[in-house]
């Protein structure tokens, strides 16, 4: 089993995290578009993002209840490892949106578990946005030039991109004033 943070956490680190990506989208649109653009076949970041994944998942093989696997711990944590150089290696191309669709996806593990068997309404915004990633992580992993179309649609008008934007930092500040002062119960 892994360590649940607590709703209130949960909720603080992921308003704050839709923050720190929209409100520079917003201040510096003309930088974001050109790093948008660039993203998808950007090498460095697809090692960077890998790495990151690489090293949460082996995190969460080493440290999680295998049940009757448990003995296998050792080979699932080595296949981790080999899976991510095999991904490096021969899955270069788009691997920064595919390594971004796997930490979209591991993301959602964290918040879920938060959210579970939680009180406060206000949990359903950290679940739906969760539910997103994951269908996001899930497209991005097995179709990644889909983010390029995505990030090259809302680019084109400048309407679309104020609009998700906006739409990401009301996002951050609603989850982030629900998890600050929402009541616990």
């Amino acid at each position: 089993m892994t360590d649940i943070l607590p709703l209130k956490t949960a909720g603080i680190i992921t308003g704050t995290f839709l923050l720190l990506l929209h409100i520079p989208a917003f201040l510096w649109k003309d930088n974001c578009h050109s790093w948008l653009q660039k993203f998808p076949r950007s090498k460095m970041w697809g090692i960077i993002l890998l790495a990151a994944a690489t090293l949460w998942t082996f995190l969460l093989v080493i440290k999680m209840d295998l049940g009757e696997f448990a003995r296998l711990r050792s080979p699932i944590a080595g296949f981790v490892l080999l899976a991510a150089l095999l991904t490096w290696r021969f899955l270069d191309e788009f691997l920064a949106v595919r390594s971004l669709g796997i930490l979209a996806l591991l993301a959602a593990q964290p918040i879920l578990d938060a959210c579970f068997l939680q009180a406060p309404l206000w949990r359903l915004l950290l679940v739906i946005l969760a539910y997103i990633w994951i269908v996001a992580g899930l497209l991005w992993v097995g179709m990644p030039y889909l983010l390029r179309d995505q990030t090259a649609w809302v680019s084109a008008s400048s309407f679309r991109w104020n609009f998700a934007v906006g739409l990401g930092i009301a996002s951050g500040i609603l989850i982030l004033a629900c998890a600050i002062f929402a009541a616990a119960g």
